[in-house]
């Protein structure tokens, strides 16, 4: 897994990947953002409800945990090995927008996910145990891994997904 050095090192990252996955949308037209391929098992729209639901569910583990609830991830409703299930409901929620207001929502989100990456000190974000969500798997992540993983790596595969759907789409 990629490291970073600090705070600022992770927000460039973030904002590099976010941009350089959304902008592959800019020319998929709105009749085709539900159309699906074989061996490519997400729809545009779905591409970009998957990053929609985990950057909110993280924001959302944080919020629940500083108002004093107990937080249970992913979701009281799913475990870590029945994702498919949880990656549905993320589809559902966002299925009746557009792809423009889905590509306006994920820019949104990102730069919510960033200001709430800038809530953090360095050591706050490379620290271990500063939230328990974050350290509700073995592993004990700190927080920096957890916004790596639902940010960035997947802003990176999915942009390969996106373009091989447009190969698919093109053909």
């Amino acid at each position: 897994m990629q490291e970073y050095n600090s705070k600022e090192e992770l927000i460039t990252e973030i904002r590099k990947t976010a941009k350089l996955f959304i902008s592959e949308f800019e020319d998929i037209e709105e009749q085709y953002k539900d159309r699906l391929y074989e061996g490519i098992e997400r729809s545009p729209a779905q591409m970009i409800a998957y990053q929609l639901g985990w950057m909110n569910l993280v924001m959302g583990w944080d919020r629940d945990e500083l108002n004093g609830k107990e937080v249970v991830t992913p979701t009281p409703e799913y475990k870590w090995n029945r994702l498919g299930g949880l990656y549905e409901d993320f589809y559902k929620r966002y299925e009746k927008y557009s792809l423009k207001e889905l590509k306006n929502m994920y820019i949104s989100s990102v730069d919510e996910f960033i200001g709430w990456i800038n809530t953090f000190s360095n050591e706050e974000l490379f620290g271990q145990g500063i939230r328990n969500w974050a350290s509700s798997t073995p592993s004990k992540w700190p927080i920096w891994k957890w916004a790596h993983i639902n940010t960035i790596a997947p802003f990176k595969s999915f942009r390969s997904k996106i373009r091989k759907w447009k190969k698919s789409n093109h053909h």
